[in-house]
């Protein structure tokens, strides 16, 4: 029996608008209301996960789903750029930004690099393909995302930046038991 895994990206945040890299903020008060107005339907699902941030966990209870935090489904560690606008970074050392966007194996944040992010999902990825022979639904970040497209694909890490995750959209991933298949990506809830 195939698994089945449904990636949610979370509800829109301040940080994402202002173009910012995120810290652990909440949602926006208008996401939670446009999340209440969803009347969002879920797929039966066995397993529901979210990352431990606290966006995602404000997500998942929004839409009325009780979830178990798991830190594979963690955002990208941003190090100090954390909270940090990419238009002040990008004016203080453009040179870092520049690497961090072109170079998968950079983290000039001393944070996590692109290539480790991918790798930590794969992981995660491999572990429940194995373990797994039903439906997880989690809601996560759009990076992590992402990454799980770039993993099943077998795309270049390269590719992480022509990916678009809007926020609340749905991508939908499938085992097989031996290989995996992309069914929708970012696939808008409403």
């Amino acid at each position: 029996m195939p698994a089945r895994f449904t990636l949610i990206s979370h509800a829109p945040t301040s940080a994402q608008h202002l173009s910012a890299f995120p810290s652990d903020e909440p949602l926006e008060e208008f996401a939670l209301a446009k999340l209440v107005t969803l009347n969002w339907q879920p797929p039966r699902a066995h397993h529901i996960l979210t990352a431990p941030e606290l966006r995602t966990q404000e997500t998942a209870k929004a839409l009325n789903l009780i979830a178990t935090p798991t830190p594979e489904l963690r955002d990208l560690d941003y190090g100090p750029w954390q909270g940090r606008s990419l238009a002040d970074l990008h004016a203080e050392d453009p040179e870092a930004i520049t690497q961090w966007l072109t170079n998968p194996t950079a983290a000039p944040h001393q944070g996590e690099s692109i290539a480790a992010l991918i790798t930590r999902v794969q992981n995660w990825l491999t572990t429940l393909a194995v373990e797994e022979t039903s439906h997880t639904l989690a809601i996560t970040h759009p990076a992590v995302i992402r990454a799980a497209i770039l993993h099943i694909l077998h795309a270049p890490p390269q590719s992480f930046w022509r990916i678009d995750i809007a926020p609340l959209t749905l991508t939908d991933l499938r085992h097989n038991g031996r290989t995996w298949t992309l069914r929708a990506a970012a696939i808008p809830l409403a």
